[in-house]
């Protein structure tokens, strides 16, 4: 008897699950299916991303479903399209040997017509994110009165994503008595309150600790100057050959151009962010699905919901604004028992945001040195070496050329060959890492900032009481520049003034940049500075500007740096013949 027979599922389900090789439960499964087929009770379920939360919700509702009732039984909320769909897709696969069940997946981006076609049909599930499911309940093409089941999956997600108020407004016309089922991949203070208002005395279960990282995946960091950023991400591509990862950025445009940096300088790799439509963004998962792509780079926002297996990597390019954020991109990897690695490029600045994240998570990261150039050729010739050794030989194919080949070879001394093959494969990657330079940062964070050799150090009159924090000044400072590779050291800001710290090579560009500025209707004074030996402050030539200024945009929008790669037209870890940019 299988495994999930004994949960309480029938043979119909069975089957499905065992054609589509579901060998035996999850924990997750084991504690989920049981509780909700054997109890009317609500429940909130604590599981991370990539232990089958889907089939755990899914087969129970699936088995006590009413396939002769067309009205909507269920209502499945997800956050994204992509997990939306999947669900969907999911539930089809698991009913296929069970008569007249009807599911249908209602998103955004998609015809509402066809949708609502679908839902005119009878549909006992349906699936969809909360504000195309909002839009057809006002149009009255959702009816929710019969409803018993209403989940919430990853609603952390949605929360993080901004629909609270989408979430009320459907709960609301959802039946008093319904079993309310709550997944979740960390429980913040919000998903409680969803919690508090919406279910009754909730049966609790968890297949883990909450809030923590996943067992199987490890977490490093990379400690690099601002401008080392996309070198090292280069480095560590190339270091891994058969990386299958997602690097993740925190705004579109970062995304956008660490993509477009990537492709140029010859990687796999393609972007998912907020300005592709839907038909973009089916065309870069679908590529990525079937692994044409090596690297996907995206935003948060555009990887919520993604459910991708065997992930080597993930990369933070930028760590996330919060600690549950950090949770959800590295759960994407170490999945179903396998390793993953989580990797942080950082700079000093941010050296203190792991701390918080290492509470979250509950595991320490582990400073890595980044990979210098004869690590990388060293990791690159042996894999090309173990793909000669397992590459298949078509024979048929290639024999009725090898009587010349080998007739034009058979001076060469077999030995001599091999040299000769491989450097033809070879001596560009070599030609580019020779000389490599040390990308590791400093791990002292004075000793870097404050280097006189480095840096120069300004004053500006504006300060807390102005609203100023770090992130506002990095803006003004990008801003004003009109450049995002300039070196930001040591930032003070105190009461009423400030000091910064910018690479030395722009000092002049900064004078000339802030001219005529103004921060909030006050204009500015900028000077430059040194720093204070035992207290006070010694200015040196003081500039006052005026208020002829472009408006502001407070934050720091990072570089777009256009370091080069090597360049590789083909699968696999060689081929092309170029190498530009940081090595």
């Amino acid at each position: 008897m299988s495994l999930f027979n004994e949960l309480g599922l029938s043979q119909e389900i069975v089957n499905a699950l065992t054609d589509l090789g579901y060998e035996k439960p999850t924990p997750i499964q084991k504690q989920s299916i049981p509780q909700i087929i054997n109890s009317n009770s609500d429940l909130k379920a604590f599981a991370q991303t990539g232990t089958g939360k889907t089939a755990a919700f899914s087969l129970p509702i699936l088995e006590k479903l009413d396939n002769e009732n067309k009205t909507t039984q269920a209502i499945i909320l997800s956050p994204t399209r992509e997990l939306a769909i999947q669900i969907g897709k999911n539930i089809e696969d698991f009913s296929k040997y069970m008569k007249r069940v009807n599911v249908v997946t209602v998103y955004g981006g998609a015809n509402i017509d066809e949708q609502i076609r679908g839902l005119k049909k009878g549909a006992q599930i349906v699936v969809g994110t909360p504000g195309r499911t909002v839009d057809l309940i006002k149009r009255k093409q959702l009816k929710l009165k019969d409803i018993k089941w209403v989940v919430l999956d990853e609603a952390d997600e949605m929360l993080n994503m901004g629909f609270k108020d989408d979430l009320d407004q459907i709960l609301e016309v959802t039946p008093k008595e319904k079993q309310t089922l709550l997944f979740s991949a960390t429980f913040p203070k919000e998903v409680d309150a969803i919690a508090r208002n919406y279910m009754h005395k909730p049966v609790e279960i968890s297949a883990g600790k909450k809030n923590v990282g996943a067992d199987k995946v490890s977490h490093e960091y990379y400690l690099v100057s601002e401008k080392n950023r996309y070198p090292t991400l280069k480095r560590l591509a190339d270091v891994n050959p058969d990386i299958y990862g997602i690097v993740f950025c925190r705004t579109r445009r970062e995304a956008k151009n660490v993509a477009a940096n990537l492709i140029e300088d010859g990687y796999n790799a393609d972007a998912l962010h907020g300005d592709l439509s839907q038909a973009q963004r089916d065309i870069v998962m679908e590529k990525f699905r079937a692994k044409h792509l090596q690297i996907l780079v995206a935003t948060d926002v555009a990887a919520r919901g993604l459910d991708v297996d065997d992930l080597t990597h993930v990369i933070n390019y930028k760590l996330p604004d919060q600690a549950e954020n950090y949770t959800h991109r590295s759960g994407r990897t170490g999945r179903a028992g396998k390793k993953g690695i989580s990797i942080a490029i950082i700079n000093n600045r941010e050296k203190n945001a792991l701390k918080p994240i290492e509470n979250k998570i509950g595991k320490k990261f582990i400073h890595q040195q980044v990979p210098g150039g004869k690590e990388i050729c060293e990791k690159q010739l042996f894999t090309l070496i173990e793909k000669i050794k397992d590459v298949e030989v078509n024979e048929e194919q290639i024999s009725p050329y090898l009587d010349s080949i080998y007739d034009q070879l058979k001076d060469i001394e077999p030995n001599e060959l091999i040299k000769r093959f491989v450097s033809i494969e070879f001596n560009q990657f070599l030609s580019y890492y020779e000389d490599a330079e040390d990308l590791n940062g400093d791990d002292s964070r004075e000793r870097r900032r404050s280097s006189d050799e480095n840096f120069t150090r300004f004053y500006i009159n504006i300060g807390k009481m102005d609203g100023l924090n770090p992130a506002k000044l990095m803006g003004l400072i990008n801003e004003n520049l009109k450049k995002r590779d300039v070196e930001i050291g040591q930032i003070e800001i105190l009461k009423s003034f400030s000091f910064f710290e910018i690479d030395k090579a722009y000092a002049d560009k900064v004078i000339e940049a802030f001219e005529h500025s103004e921060f909030d209707g006050r204009s500015l004074i900028v000077e430059i500075t040194k720093k204070p030996k035992g207290g006070g402050r010694r200015s040196g030539k003081k500039r006052s500007f005026g208020s002829d200024r472009r408006s502001n945009k407070s934050g720091y929008k990072g570089k777009s740096s256009t370091g080069g790669g090597y360049k590789s037209k083909r699968k696999g870890a060689f081929g092309g013949n170029k190498r530009s940019g940081k090595r």
